[in-house]
């Protein structure tokens, strides 16, 4: 039996590049920009600690003037609604508007969420792993958060039987309640869990 050949890194890295081209779609698409979708799939997408401008930067990779701008333009053609913080007025919370939650139906990148939903549960699952481990990498040399969601965190813990049941999970980090729907958004605090990202908050240590 011949033996299978081993696929290059960059083979690997040149298919991802396909797929992230396949989700800018067409230049302009519904008169956004590549920048302007990328700026509207963060913030669907981004939990409530990680909705702030300085966070998309670092996510998208560019400066914070660059990100301001994208999303100061974004706020004035009525996508994106700045909320200033109850707790620190030198910073706000960037929110989808309705405007914005209507053209993401028909976002160019769906054509690549509808692949990855083809996907067989468990390849997917792994598929996730292995993109999470790239991007970590990537983040690592670059010196830039990794970004991630809840549920494979290593923060996550499970909060039954110690608090509402609204707010069923806890950030170990932040020290913050977190409700069901909270652990599949993205966050700029996400570091890769080594094990079940879902733990009973009692295993963890009271100080």
């Amino acid at each position: 039996m011949a033996q299978q050949r081993e696929i290059g890194g960059r083979a690997a890295a040149e298919l991802v590049l396909r797929l992230s081209r396949a989700a800018l779609g067409e230049g302009f698409v519904e008169a956004l920009t590549s920048a302007q979708w990328m700026a509207l799939r963060y913030f669907s997408r981004a939990n409530r600690f990680s909705r702030t401008v300085s966070a998309f930067a670092e996510f998208h990779a560019t400066t914070r003037g660059t990100a301001s701008q994208t999303v100061k333009g974004l706020i004035k053609q009525g996508y994106l609604a700045r909320i200033p913080s109850d707790t620190d007025g030198r910073s706000a919370r960037v929110d989808l508007r309705d405007k914005a939650k209507a053209i993401l139906a028909r976002d160019p990148f769906e054509v690549v969420v509808d692949a990855a939903e083809a996907l067989p549960g468990r390849l997917r699952g792994q598929l996730v792993k292995v993109l999470e481990r790239m991007l970590g990498h990537v983040a690592r040399q670059r010196s830039r958060p990794s970004f991630g969601i809840c549920a494979s965190c290593a923060h996550l813990r499970n909060d039954e039987g110690c608090g509402s049941h609204l707010w069923p999970y806890h950030c170990g980090l932040l020290n913050e309640p977190l409700a069901a729907e909270e652990i599949e958004q993205i966050c700029i605090s996400f570091e890769p869990g080594k094990t079940s990202a879902v733990q009973p908050i009692s295993a963890r240590k009271l100080t």
